[in-house]
């Protein structure tokens, strides 16, 4: 992996913690990009091993769930949703040609980053959430809770010195004016009196357990030994850490790593202004809800920082990733050419998106010239031959069952063009009025040349069109219209041949 310098890095995905998760959004999403569903159901073989159970049947089955529910249902449930959801906007923003300089996850959100980072299999991914609260459950689940105060690092902690209590802890830093603490419960209801008595604010975070406190030593070694035994693969994309406050590296050794988060903090403005000053200025929130993206709008108040949420639903009801997707199309970071769009869901499903990224950045162009090459010069092999019953002799095989055969009329220009629209538009997910007359299918649309291929051989077999000669050369047809004139020229040739 090549180390980025301050002037490499643009764009950063942050995967969230506790809280991370919206039912609504998740649902929206599931409807519109397969990739959350796919995701869903990797994720899904794993817990049915472990606790069998589907995660997807709590939170995309018939029954509409919230976080309160999940945090009501067994430990496991809720800290596996989060992890999910914020895999599967990954996968939909990669699919979409989003490509981030650096990953960063908020407390459970840096499992979430090393995974799509290509450190652990998205399996190995369930099987470290799960056991992250297998450990803490078996320290008889340490009775406690987390509060976020609305006061700065500093302050919070010369709150915490007046109790002194060696179980509380700053567990979060998350902006100027918002620090998270952790600790048993009882003594955090002294701390929230207290906090009312010095006019600070105080809200419980939706967590099962104290995260972040040094209550959870004792977990620390065990965690470690069972994610030691883990296939750890090298990083293919950069991943800062909140908690390290530093990159990771290449000779990381990530259970290690891990295993401190137990009673380390999390310093996520200080992770924030450190990737500002590196030069990103897009931070999008791969993940539930809106709540980092509205922490970095916060932290950088005044500048030009882009903040952008995904799996969050937006003021009219719908999900804020659309949205999203077209701020970062207008900016030129969201470009589907930079690898083929759901290649690797096909190709090569089990294997990480950011594996795979770096397979095809070193050897896409090849493979690619290869497959146009190969079709350029492809002829398909004959109908088979079938001897008919009883005499030895060979009649033509009946043809497979295809699309039905074309009218004696062929259709005129404004019908083809609708039905080509249609099949364009289906096939890429996207909305029909994006092909306007003239669109450029790859350098505006993001359609690379395998999909392109795809399509033009389905709209081939919609019209009964025969195989494309040698010499075919698909940047001739790279607009609607152009494919249009090339249907039209193909069935008017058609016609000739049957009348002359």
């Amino acid at each position: 992996m090549t180390v980025h310098t301050s002037t490499d890095l643009r764009t950063t995905f942050l995967f969230p913690g506790q809280g991370g998760f919206d039912s609504a959004a998740l649902r929206l999403a599931e409807e519109k990009y397969p990739q959350v569903r796919r995701v869903f159901e990797r994720i899904d073989a794993e817990t049915m091993s472990l606790f069998s159970r589907r995660i997807s049947d709590v939170v995309l089955g018939a029954h509409p769930t919230d976080l309160r529910e999940l945090l009501d249902d067994e430990a496991w449930v809720s800290q596996v949703a989060i992890y999910a959801a914020g895999l599967a906007a990954y996968e939909v923003l990669d699919a979409q040609g989003v490509r981030p300089d650096v990953l960063v996850g908020h407390s459970l959100g840096e499992i979430t980053a090393l995974v799509a980072a290509g450190a652990f299999s998205v399996e190995d991914g369930v099987r470290i959430v799960a056991q992250r609260v297998a450990v803490i459950q078996r320290q008889n689940a340490v009775e406690g809770r987390m509060v976020a105060l609305s006061a700065g690092a500093e302050r919070s902690r010369r709150l915490l010195e007046l109790l002194d209590d060696p179980m509380l802890a700053v567990a979060t830093e998350n902006h100027d004016e918002q620090t998270v603490v952790s600790g048993p419960g009882e003594i955090l209801d002294r701390v929230i009196a207290i906090a009312g008595q010095l006019g600070i604010g105080a809200i419980e975070i939706d967590a099962p357990f104290p995260f972040h406190t040094p209550a959870l030593a004792p977990a620390v070694p065990e965690f470690a030994a069972y994610v030691g035994k883990l296939d750890q693969h090298p990083l293919q994309r950069l991943v800062y850490s909140p908690i390290l406050q530093r990159y990771y590296e290449p000779d990381d050794a990530l259970a290690d790593r891990l295993a401190e988060h137990f009673v380390s903090p999390v310093r996520f403005a200080a992770a924030v202004r450190h990737l500002q000053t590196a030069g990103v200025n897009t931070f999008v929130e791969a993940g539930g809800r809106a709540a980092l993206s509205k922490l970095v709008v916060r932290l950088t108040k005044g500048s030009d920082v882009r903040a952008l949420p995904s799996l969050a639903v937006d003021g009219d009801g719908g999900l804020a990733l659309d949205a999203t997707l077209r701020v970062l199309r207008d900016a030129g970071l969201a470009d589907a050419t930079r690898a083929a769009p759901g290649l690797a869901e096909l190709l090569a499903p089990t294997v990480p998106a950011g594996v795979f990224e770096a397979y095809w950045a070193q050897h896409g162009d090849e493979v690619l010239r290869r497959i146009a090459d190969d079709l350029g010069d492809f002829t398909p092999e004959p109908a088979a031959q079938t001897p008919s019953p009883g005499t030895g002799a060979t009649t033509p095989a009946a043809p497979a069952p295809t699309s039905p055969a074309p009218s004696a009329e062929a259709p005129d220009r404004a019908e083809i063009h609708a039905e080509l629209r249609t099949l364009y538009a289906e096939a890429l997910e996207y909305p029909e009025e994006v092909f306007e007359d003239g669109v450029q299918l790859e350098a505006e649309l993001g359609v690379d040349s395998v999909k392109q291929v795809e399509l033009l051989s389905r709209a081939s077999k919609r019209y009964g069109l025969p195989t494309r000669e040698a010499g075919f050369r698909l940047e001739n047809y790279n607009t609607i219209d152009k494919i249009v004139d090339f249907v039209l020229t193909e069935l008017s040739g058609r016609e000739a041949v049957a009348t002359g």
